[in-house]
């Protein structure tokens, strides 16, 4: 079986309440979001499918490290200004594309639509498969 990548992005600046969005989901929401994430993470694991999951901490807390001129720059901070950020990830094994995306719509009901939006899987698939996607299906670009 193949492996993808589900990453869980996320609006920081909305969850503070910066800009037109307005903060966090209040805290019983989020919660829900928590039990409906946790729900999910059982549901993978007894279907054999789990690799691995984190959450990751605020991109404020990011340091950025590459080489540059055979030296290595580190740098506090994110590195990029976007309106999303990864906030979490699940890599998965499944049998095929269409077996990842229904992963990923479940995943996506259990923190997405749970949180209020805060957050919404997406499938990071191989380019081959890709290809194959996007020949089948005329919706996906």
């Amino acid at each position: 079986m193949k492996q993808y990548l589900l990453a869980v992005y996320s609006a920081e600046a909305a969850m503070k309440g910066e800009g037109e969005a307005g903060g966090a989901p209040p805290a019983e929401e989020m919660q829900r979001a928590f039990e409906a994430v946790d729900a999910f993470n059982k549901e993978v694991q007894t279907a054999g499918a789990w690799v691995f999951a984190g959450g990751l901490h605020p991109s404020a807390t990011a340091t950025v490290v590459r080489a540059q001129g055979g030296q290595v720059v580190t740098t506090d901070g994110p590195y990029a200004e976007t309106k999303e950020q990864i906030g979490g990830f699940w890599v998965i094994k499944a049998a095929d594309l269409d077996a990842a995306l229904d992963w990923a719509a479940k995943g996506s009901a259990a923190c997405g639509e749970a949180g209020g939006g805060w957050g919404c899987p997406r499938a990071r698939v191989p380019g081959e498969l890709w290809a194959r996607r996007r020949d089948l299906d005329p919706r996906v670009r």
